[in-house]
Protein backbone atom coordinates (compact mmCIF):
# COMPACT_ATOMS: atom_id res chain seq x y z
CA UNK A 1 0.00 0.00 0.00
CA UNK A 2 1.11 3.84 -0.58
CA UNK A 3 -0.18 6.18 0.87
CA UNK A 4 0.78 9.50 -0.26
CA UNK A 5 -0.78 13.37 0.61
CA UNK A 6 -1.55 16.75 -1.00
CA UNK A 7 -1.27 20.02 -0.42
CA UNK A 8 -1.80 23.39 -1.43
CA UNK A 9 1.03 24.94 0.72
CA UNK A 10 3.78 23.64 2.51
CA UNK A 11 4.66 26.49 4.30
CA UNK A 12 7.96 26.93 7.00
CA UNK A 13 7.14 26.00 10.36
CA UNK A 14 2.97 25.11 9.61
CA UNK A 15 1.31 23.02 11.45
CA UNK A 16 -0.12 21.44 8.73
CA UNK A 17 2.72 21.00 6.99
CA UNK A 18 4.64 20.02 9.73
CA UNK A 19 2.05 16.94 10.17
CA UNK A 20 1.96 16.04 7.00
CA UNK A 21 6.12 15.16 7.67
CA UNK A 22 5.21 13.57 10.97
CA UNK A 23 2.51 11.57 8.21
CA UNK A 24 4.99 10.60 5.81
CA UNK A 25 7.67 9.30 8.35
CA UNK A 26 5.67 7.41 10.43
CA UNK A 27 4.01 5.61 7.41
CA UNK A 28 7.58 5.32 5.65
CA UNK A 29 8.43 3.25 9.53
CA UNK A 30 5.72 1.35 8.73
CA UNK A 31 7.04 -0.10 5.34
CA UNK A 32 4.50 1.67 3.61
CA UNK A 33 5.98 3.93 0.54
CA UNK A 34 4.53 7.95 0.76
CA UNK A 35 5.20 11.12 -0.79
CA UNK A 36 4.14 14.92 -0.61
CA UNK A 37 2.26 16.97 -3.44
CA UNK A 38 2.09 20.32 -2.74
CA UNK A 39 1.20 23.76 -5.25
CA UNK A 40 3.48 25.75 -2.84
CA UNK A 41 5.90 25.67 -0.77
CA UNK A 42 8.64 26.94 1.19
CA UNK A 43 12.54 27.21 -0.54
CA UNK A 44 13.81 24.73 2.40
CA UNK A 45 11.43 22.19 1.50
CA UNK A 46 12.32 21.94 -2.26
CA UNK A 47 14.08 18.25 -1.42
CA UNK A 48 11.38 16.44 0.38
CA UNK A 49 8.13 17.77 -1.68
CA UNK A 50 6.98 17.40 -5.33
CA UNK A 51 4.50 19.59 -7.11
CA UNK A 52 1.18 18.29 -7.16
CA UNK A 53 0.62 18.29 -10.63
CA UNK A 54 3.25 15.44 -11.08
CA UNK A 55 1.24 12.95 -9.21
CA UNK A 56 -0.17 11.30 -12.59
CA UNK A 57 2.91 9.22 -12.38
CA UNK A 58 2.61 8.01 -9.22
CA UNK A 59 -1.34 7.39 -9.47
CA UNK A 60 -2.72 3.61 -9.30
CA UNK A 61 -5.99 2.50 -8.25
CA UNK A 62 -4.30 0.69 -5.28
CA UNK A 63 -3.08 3.59 -3.41
CA UNK A 64 -4.48 6.30 -1.05
CA UNK A 65 -3.95 9.88 -1.24
CA UNK A 66 -4.79 11.74 1.73
CA UNK A 67 -5.40 16.15 1.39
CA UNK A 68 -4.84 18.22 4.06
CA UNK A 69 -7.96 20.54 3.15
CA UNK A 70 -7.66 23.99 4.90
CA UNK A 71 -8.25 26.14 2.23
CA UNK A 72 -9.56 26.69 -1.39
CA UNK A 73 -7.19 26.12 -4.19
CA UNK A 74 -6.62 24.48 -8.10
CA UNK A 75 -5.13 21.23 -5.96
CA UNK A 76 -8.96 20.20 -4.95
CA UNK A 77 -9.83 19.49 -8.86
CA UNK A 78 -6.95 17.80 -9.23
CA UNK A 79 -7.39 15.85 -6.33
CA UNK A 80 -11.24 15.20 -7.55
CA UNK A 81 -9.84 13.56 -11.01
CA UNK A 82 -7.45 10.82 -9.02
CA UNK A 83 -8.48 7.26 -9.63
CA UNK A 84 -6.95 6.31 -6.07
CA UNK A 85 -8.76 5.85 -2.84
CA UNK A 86 -9.03 9.57 -1.55
CA UNK A 87 -9.59 10.47 2.18
CA UNK A 88 -9.48 14.23 3.33
CA UNK A 89 -8.23 15.73 6.46
CA UNK A 90 -9.89 18.71 7.44
CA UNK A 91 -7.81 21.77 9.18
CA UNK A 92 -10.78 24.32 9.15
CA UNK A 93 -10.85 27.19 7.31
CA UNK A 94 -11.11 30.19 8.87
CA UNK A 95 -14.43 32.44 8.47
CA UNK A 96 -13.27 34.92 5.22
CA UNK A 97 -14.84 37.57 7.53
CA UNK A 98 -11.66 37.98 9.89
CA UNK A 99 -9.59 38.71 7.05
CA UNK A 100 -12.03 41.33 5.14
CA UNK A 101 -9.65 44.85 6.49
CA UNK A 102 -6.27 42.95 6.24
CA UNK A 103 -5.99 40.87 2.89
CA UNK A 104 -8.73 40.68 1.06
CA UNK A 105 -7.19 38.02 -1.27
CA UNK A 106 -7.30 35.49 1.62
CA UNK A 107 -10.59 36.33 2.58
CA UNK A 108 -11.76 35.47 -0.82
CA UNK A 109 -9.63 31.80 -0.66
CA UNK A 110 -11.26 31.50 2.81
CA UNK A 111 -14.87 31.85 1.21
CA UNK A 112 -14.02 29.95 -1.81
CA UNK A 113 -12.68 26.64 0.23
CA UNK A 114 -16.00 26.64 1.93
CA UNK A 115 -17.73 25.83 -1.53
CA UNK A 116 -15.02 23.72 -2.72
CA UNK A 117 -15.51 21.47 1.36
CA UNK A 118 -19.02 21.09 0.26
CA UNK A 119 -18.10 20.15 -3.24
CA UNK A 120 -16.26 16.87 -1.78
CA UNK A 121 -18.83 15.55 -0.52
CA UNK A 122 -19.89 12.10 -2.01
CA UNK A 123 -16.39 12.19 -3.57
CA UNK A 124 -14.16 10.84 -1.41
CA UNK A 125 -13.99 7.86 0.62
CA UNK A 126 -13.70 9.05 4.10
CA UNK A 127 -12.95 12.38 5.47
CA UNK A 128 -11.56 12.80 9.15
CA UNK A 129 -11.28 16.24 10.96
CA UNK A 130 -8.08 16.74 13.33
CA UNK A 131 -11.03 17.49 16.01
CA UNK A 132 -14.50 16.52 16.77
CA UNK A 133 -15.30 20.15 16.46
CA UNK A 134 -13.95 19.82 12.17
CA UNK A 135 -15.54 16.43 12.19
CA UNK A 136 -18.86 17.98 13.15
CA UNK A 137 -18.45 20.49 10.30
CA UNK A 138 -17.68 17.80 7.76
CA UNK A 139 -20.47 15.95 8.83
CA UNK A 140 -23.11 19.30 8.29
CA UNK A 141 -21.37 19.51 4.75
CA UNK A 142 -22.76 16.56 3.58
CA UNK A 143 -19.98 14.11 4.24
CA UNK A 144 -21.22 10.48 4.84
CA UNK A 145 -18.58 8.79 6.46
CA UNK A 146 -16.07 10.85 9.25
CA UNK A 147 -13.32 10.25 11.85
CA UNK A 148 -11.64 12.15 14.39
CA UNK A 149 -7.63 12.16 13.67
CA UNK A 150 -5.69 14.36 15.97
CA UNK A 151 -2.72 16.23 14.78
CA UNK A 152 -0.11 13.63 14.09
CA UNK A 153 2.75 15.40 15.94
CA UNK A 154 6.55 14.49 16.91
CA UNK A 155 7.58 16.07 20.04
CA UNK A 156 11.13 15.19 19.64
CA UNK A 157 11.74 17.80 17.60
CA UNK A 158 11.34 20.11 20.81
CA UNK A 159 14.03 19.12 23.00
CA UNK A 160 16.33 21.59 22.28
CA UNK A 161 18.69 23.42 24.10
CA UNK A 162 17.68 27.22 25.38
CA UNK A 163 20.49 29.28 22.83
CA UNK A 164 22.61 31.16 25.15
CA UNK A 165 22.01 34.46 24.07
CA UNK A 166 18.35 34.15 24.61
CA UNK A 167 19.44 32.84 27.84
CA UNK A 168 21.64 36.58 28.27
CA UNK A 169 18.86 38.44 27.42
CA UNK A 170 15.77 37.02 29.06
CA UNK A 171 16.63 34.71 31.58
CA UNK A 172 16.56 38.00 34.16
CA UNK A 173 14.08 36.91 36.71
CA UNK A 174 11.36 38.74 34.70
CA UNK A 175 8.08 36.97 34.53
CA UNK A 176 7.93 36.04 30.62
CA UNK A 177 4.10 35.44 29.13
CA UNK A 178 4.19 33.72 25.62
CA UNK A 179 1.61 33.71 22.32
CA UNK A 180 2.98 31.53 19.28
CA UNK A 181 0.85 31.36 16.28
CA UNK A 182 0.53 33.46 12.56
CA UNK A 183 0.12 37.13 13.91
CA UNK A 184 -3.45 36.85 11.64
CA UNK A 185 -6.56 38.60 12.82
CA UNK A 186 -8.58 35.31 14.06
CA UNK A 187 -6.06 34.69 16.65
CA UNK A 188 -6.88 38.23 18.69
CA UNK A 189 -3.69 38.58 19.47
CA UNK A 190 -4.66 42.16 20.44
CA UNK A 191 -6.22 40.70 23.42
CA UNK A 192 -3.19 39.31 24.74
CA UNK A 193 -1.58 42.09 24.61
CA UNK A 194 -4.62 44.21 26.50
CA UNK A 195 -4.80 40.94 29.45
CA UNK A 196 -0.84 40.97 29.43
CA UNK A 197 -1.85 44.86 29.76
CA UNK A 198 -3.39 44.55 32.53
CA UNK A 199 -1.25 41.68 34.10
CA UNK A 200 1.75 44.14 34.14
CA UNK A 201 -0.21 47.15 35.33
CA UNK A 202 -1.76 45.30 38.32
CA UNK A 203 0.01 42.16 39.47
CA UNK A 204 3.49 42.59 37.86
CA UNK A 205 5.09 45.39 36.33
CA UNK A 206 8.30 43.02 36.07
CA UNK A 207 7.31 41.27 33.42
CA UNK A 208 7.44 40.64 29.28
CA UNK A 209 5.28 39.85 26.56
CA UNK A 210 7.04 37.34 23.86
CA UNK A 211 4.80 37.67 20.46
CA UNK A 212 6.30 34.32 18.39
CA UNK A 213 5.11 34.38 14.71
CA UNK A 214 4.63 34.69 10.64
CA UNK A 215 3.48 38.27 10.00
CA UNK A 216 4.20 38.38 6.34
CA UNK A 217 1.00 39.45 3.95
CA UNK A 218 -0.43 41.13 7.67
CA UNK A 219 1.78 43.54 8.11
CA UNK A 220 -1.30 46.14 8.73
CA UNK A 221 -2.29 43.85 11.35
CA UNK A 222 0.91 43.78 13.11
CA UNK A 223 1.61 47.66 12.69
CA UNK A 224 -2.52 48.16 14.28
CA UNK A 225 -0.99 45.46 17.03
CA UNK A 226 2.22 47.63 17.62
CA UNK A 227 0.21 51.29 17.81
CA UNK A 228 -2.07 49.05 20.03
CA UNK A 229 1.21 48.68 22.66
CA UNK A 230 2.13 52.24 22.14
CA UNK A 231 -1.34 53.29 22.98
CA UNK A 232 -1.70 51.85 26.18
CA UNK A 233 1.95 52.10 27.33
CA UNK A 234 2.64 48.89 28.03
CA UNK A 235 6.25 47.98 28.49
CA UNK A 236 8.57 44.37 27.27
CA UNK A 237 6.44 43.54 24.22
CA UNK A 238 8.53 41.58 22.08
CA UNK A 239 7.94 40.91 18.47
CA UNK A 240 9.70 37.81 16.92
CA UNK A 241 8.07 37.94 13.30
CA UNK A 242 9.11 34.16 11.69
CA UNK A 243 11.77 32.77 13.64
CA UNK A 244 13.65 29.00 13.56
CA UNK A 245 12.54 26.35 15.46
CA UNK A 246 15.43 26.66 18.33
CA UNK A 247 14.71 29.90 18.29
CA UNK A 248 11.04 29.27 19.21
CA UNK A 249 11.99 26.71 21.80
CA UNK A 250 14.14 28.95 23.39
CA UNK A 251 11.13 32.03 23.93
CA UNK A 252 9.20 28.76 24.98
CA UNK A 253 11.58 27.27 27.57
CA UNK A 254 12.02 31.09 29.05
CA UNK A 255 8.28 31.67 29.73
CA UNK A 256 6.54 30.83 32.56
CA UNK A 257 2.88 30.79 31.05
CA UNK A 258 1.21 30.29 27.32
CA UNK A 259 -1.67 32.91 26.76
CA UNK A 260 -3.99 32.17 24.00
CA UNK A 261 -6.72 34.39 23.30
CA UNK A 262 -8.17 33.40 19.54
CA UNK A 263 -11.47 33.21 18.45
CA UNK A 264 -11.39 30.47 15.65
CA UNK A 265 -8.97 27.28 16.09
CA UNK A 266 -9.99 23.79 14.28
CA UNK A 267 -7.41 22.35 16.76
CA UNK A 268 -4.70 24.45 18.45
CA UNK A 269 -0.86 23.18 18.16
CA UNK A 270 0.66 25.78 20.10
CA UNK A 271 -1.08 24.63 23.33
CA UNK A 272 -0.13 20.79 22.94
CA UNK A 273 3.33 21.96 22.62
CA UNK A 274 3.25 24.11 25.29
CA UNK A 275 1.98 20.79 27.36
CA UNK A 276 5.04 18.48 26.36
CA UNK A 277 6.94 21.72 27.24
CA UNK A 278 5.70 22.09 30.82
CA UNK A 279 4.20 25.66 29.90
CA UNK A 280 0.69 25.84 31.98
CA UNK A 281 -1.51 27.41 29.61
CA UNK A 282 -4.45 29.88 29.67
CA UNK A 283 -6.47 29.35 26.50
CA UNK A 284 -10.19 31.23 25.20
CA UNK A 285 -12.94 28.83 24.71
CA UNK A 286 -13.86 29.03 20.97
CA UNK A 287 -13.82 26.72 18.41
CA UNK A 288 -11.78 23.25 19.02
CA UNK A 289 -9.61 24.86 22.11
CA UNK A 290 -11.52 23.57 25.30
CA UNK A 291 -11.19 19.79 22.88
CA UNK A 292 -7.63 20.01 22.72
CA UNK A 293 -6.84 21.08 26.33
CA UNK A 294 -8.52 17.88 26.98
CA UNK A 295 -9.16 18.50 30.80
CA UNK A 296 -5.59 20.34 30.97
CA UNK A 297 -4.75 23.73 31.16
CA UNK A 298 -7.13 26.75 32.52
CA UNK A 299 -9.64 27.47 30.00
CA UNK A 300 -11.54 30.86 30.75
CA UNK A 301 -14.57 31.70 28.88
CA UNK A 302 -15.13 35.67 29.11
CA UNK A 303 -12.99 38.00 27.10
CA UNK A 304 -12.38 40.59 29.99
CA UNK A 305 -8.25 41.50 30.16
CA UNK A 306 -8.57 41.93 33.60
CA UNK A 307 -10.70 38.86 34.88
CA UNK A 308 -7.70 36.90 32.46
CA UNK A 309 -4.87 38.73 33.93
CA UNK A 310 -5.90 37.64 37.46
CA UNK A 311 -6.24 33.61 36.39
CA UNK A 312 -3.07 34.15 34.98
CA UNK A 313 -1.56 36.42 37.91
CA UNK A 314 -3.30 32.88 40.27
CA UNK A 315 -1.19 30.66 38.29
CA UNK A 316 1.66 32.35 38.03
CA UNK A 317 2.04 33.42 42.35
CA UNK A 318 0.66 29.97 43.41
CA UNK A 319 2.89 26.90 43.02
CA UNK A 320 0.38 24.55 44.22
CA UNK A 321 -2.08 25.56 41.47
CA UNK A 322 1.10 25.73 38.64
CA UNK A 323 1.80 22.19 39.72
CA UNK A 324 -1.89 20.92 39.28
CA UNK A 325 -2.28 22.72 36.04
CA UNK A 326 1.11 20.98 35.07
CA UNK A 327 -0.18 17.55 36.06
CA UNK A 328 -3.70 17.66 34.40
CA UNK A 329 -1.62 18.81 30.95
CA UNK A 330 0.70 16.05 31.31
CA UNK A 331 -2.29 13.56 31.36
CA UNK A 332 -3.56 15.66 28.61
CA UNK A 333 -0.90 15.06 26.55
CA UNK A 334 -1.23 11.22 26.76
CA UNK A 335 -3.79 11.16 23.54
CA UNK A 336 -1.68 13.06 20.90
CA UNK A 337 1.38 10.81 21.44
CA UNK A 338 3.02 9.69 18.16
CA UNK A 339 2.41 6.28 18.90
CA UNK A 340 -1.70 6.71 19.60
CA UNK A 341 -2.26 9.04 16.83
CA UNK A 342 -0.76 7.19 14.23
CA UNK A 343 -2.16 3.67 15.43
CA UNK A 344 -5.89 5.31 14.04
CA UNK A 345 -4.07 6.72 11.20
CA UNK A 346 -3.13 3.05 10.32
CA UNK A 347 -6.62 1.83 11.57
CA UNK A 348 -8.61 4.13 9.08
CA UNK A 349 -6.34 3.41 6.18
CA UNK A 350 -6.75 -0.09 6.73
CA UNK A 351 -10.59 -0.17 7.01
CA UNK A 352 -12.62 -0.96 3.83
CA UNK A 353 -13.78 1.40 1.65
CA UNK A 354 -17.51 2.40 1.34
CA UNK A 355 -19.20 3.40 -1.98
CA UNK A 356 -19.07 6.98 -3.11
CA UNK A 357 -20.03 9.30 -5.60
CA UNK A 358 -17.66 9.44 -8.87
CA UNK A 359 -17.52 12.89 -10.23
Amino acid sequence: MNVHQFLTSFSYGDAIGNEAVEIRDFLRGQGIGSEIFTMLFHPRYAGQVRNYQEYDRFSAAGNTVIFHFSIGSPVTRKFLRLPDRKVIIYHNITPHHFFLDYHRILAKDCFKGRLELKSLAGQVDLALGDSEYNRRELEESGFQRTGVLPLVMDFSKFDLPVLPVFRELFADGKTNLLFIGRIIPNKKVEDVIRAFTMYQRHFNPDSRLFIVGEHRGFERYLSALQGLVAALGTRDVHFSGHVPLAEVVSYAKLSHLYLHLSEHEGFCAPVVESFHLGIPVVAFDAGAVAETLNNGGLLVREKDPLSIAAVCDQVLSRPALRAAVLAGQARALEKYRRRRTGGILLDFLRAEPTQRTRP
